[in-house]
């Protein structure tokens, strides 16, 4: 029997009221908090003897449920450290020489692939084939942007895609073009980056391995010990079910298949075949319950579903990837398999189409307990915002997203224009509603630090305090809501808020907790991001003596020997 006791500070239990000053572990699971942690941690050191308990001494500083992230891509995370260094880079020029830099280092390869870049540094997010010709002009180069929705390829690429002048406009895409009718060099959504598919080498499955160890020491220096990873393709599998044996999984993750609109009837067998793989690993870390819809693309690239036009463009109204009636089907197809369904939806269109889809598979297919999510959810006409807890919609929201940032004010407000822009990220509105909120990071499209998270949530303001009374006030969360919807949220969603499961600290409850230094409810919410995590518990295993959080484009440990240096 393995004993801890933490005391000496706050042990926050994850409700508005459960704050108390110690709590009891045994054999990874919660026993009991405050005056009965003390007293039943005293009745074994009697029976057992001195040092039967290990004692945590919590230094004043605050314990509390770890966090989830709710909508995550583990895999792409970690593999940006096997390409070129440009997450981060402040211009095209930078880009462009990482890129050079990093094809010089490495000849051998027969094509350089990276992500990922930041789709503001050129007006309207398009960039030229030719700037990374300058770079390479003799392999494909293919970048992914930071939304993970479009791609900047250089002329080599293009040539060995027959990407072409004579290219036909995708289905489920769009080519922007020169003037000549050529292709520039950005290719927008599936319909389009697939085009280049058979110019990028696949990674191999050490390589995914590598990329998830990776990831969830990245994960857990952060506080988080559970990711839905919302985009799993077949090879993925391979991996997970690699790193599970070979003990190097490092957190809790859960699956969501892709599903294609160009193939689910041949996918949906496959996805049941997956599930029953995982299930048959038996692993208390991994499991596979959810399939992963886009029903649009973003606002920034033009592709997020509106019910209106979008300003620059009066008969654009974005990408629906499936269309409502295609995507009620599918859904009401993937239910009826047992799978939660887990839908992309960033415009109101296309939040409108999946609350329509949810509600007519459980129409059809009758009441369980299904726990469906929309991610995103950025635009949510009024009319919909009451439609969620009803439905029993889970809204899974990356509340970085809610700031004036570049992202934000370069490329997405000109596209809606000032009354829809005030209608984004209506965090407080929909929890207020009665729906269970959710918190994700969408990382690496942006950050996947939790306190990054809250900090915005709590004061709708960028890092340097701008606007000072915040943007959209009504909409901010007070620290404690928004430190639950990385927690209880989330654990939610996972199907892990009952008995034995996490996202509380409650007896009978897996002792995944996160031990800050200080209480992130006594700092100015701005300042959350420096309150320095001392250590992440996992089913009450310390799982990295964490000291300071790396910034977050540095995902390689001073031993990864096989990722380039960053």
């Amino acid at each position: 029997m393995t004993v801890t006791l933490f005391t000496s500070g706050t042990v926050w239990t994850g409700t508005d009221d459960g704050a108390t000053t110690a709590l009891l572990v045994i054999d990874g699971v919660v026993a009991e908090t405050g005056l009965g942690a003390l007293a039943r941690a005293a009745a074994i050191d009697e029976v057992r003897g001195p040092g039967a308990v290990e004692r945590v001494d919590l230094e004043g500083g605050f314990l509390a449920p770890s966090f989830g992230d709710g909508h995550a891509h583990p895999i792409f995370g970690g593999l940006e450290a096997e390409g070129p260094a440009i997450t981060g880079c402040s211009s095209v020029a930078e880009i462009v020489e990482a890129v050079r830099r990093f094809a010089a280092e490495h000849p051998q390869l027969p094509a350089i692939v990276g992500a990922s870049y930041d789709a503001s540094l050129a007006p309207d997010g398009l960039f030229d084939a030719r700037w990374l010709d300058e770079a390479v002009p003799d392999r494909p180069v293919v970048l992914r942007a930071n939304d993970y929705h479009t791609m900047w390829v250089n002329s080599r690429a293009l040539e060995l895609a027959g990407v072409d002048a004579s290219t036909p406009e995708p289905e489920l895409g769009s080519i922007p073009r020169r003037d000549d009718g050529s292709p520039l060099g950005t290719l927008r959504e599936w319909g389009a980056t697939d085009l280049v598919a058979g110019v990028i080498p696949d990674h191999p499955v050490e390589a995914r391995v590598r990329a998830l160890t990776r990831a969830g020491r990245y994960f857990l220096e952060r506080g988080v010990t559970w990711v839905q990873d919302a985009w799993v393709e077949p090879a993925d599998v391979d991996a997970y079910l690699e790193a599970v044996a070979a003990d190097a999984l490092p957190v809790r993750t859960n699956l969501a298949f892709y599903a294609d609109p160009r193939r689910l009837h041949e996918q949906l067998p496959e996805f049941v075949a997956a599930r029953a793989r995982v299930v048959a690993a038996r692993s208390p870390l991994l499991s596979a319950r959810t399939v992963k819809f886009f029903a649009d693309g973003v606002i920034e690239g033009g592709t997020g579903a509106l019910l209106e036009p979008y300003c620059a463009t009066l008969h654009d109204h974005g990408l629906s990837v499936w269309g409502a009636e295609r995507l009620a089907e599918a859904v009401q197809a993937v239910d009826a398999a047992g799978f939660q369904v887990h839908i992309h939806a960033i415009g109101d269109r296309a939040v409108r189409e999946a609350l329509d889809a949810i509600e007519h598979a459980a129409r059809v297919n009758g009441a369980r307990d299904r726990r469906p999510v929309i991610a995103h959810a950025q635009l949510v006409d009024p009319v919909d915002l009451a439609r969620f807890a009803p439905l029993g919609v889970i809204p899974v929201m990356q509340p970085l997203w809610a700031q004036l940032d570049a992202s934000m004010t370069e490329l997405t407000m000109p596209r809606l224009g000032p009354e829809r822009s005030a209608q984004q990220y209506r965090l407080r509105t929909l929890l207020q509603s009665g729906a269970r909120l959710a918190f994700g990071s969408d990382w690496p499209v942006s950050s996947g630090d939790p306190r990054e998270g809250i900090a915005v949530a709590a004061t709708r303001q960028t890092p340097e305090g701008d606007p000072a009374e915040g943007w959209m006030p009504d909409e901010i969360l007070p620290v404690e809501l928004a430190l639950a919807a990385y927690s209880a949220g989330v654990a939610h969603q996972a199907f892990a808020d009952g008995e034995g499961g996490w996202g509380g600290i409650r007896p009978g409850a897996s002792a995944d907790l996160v031990w800050f230094a200080s209480d992130p409810r006594r700092v100015p919410a701005r300042e959350l991001p420096s309150v320095t995590i001392r250590q992440t518990y996992l089913a009450g295993i310390p799982r990295l003596p964490v000291t300071a959080a790396p910034a977050d484009g540095d995902l390689r440990a001073p031993d990864d020997d096989a990722s380039p240096a960053r």
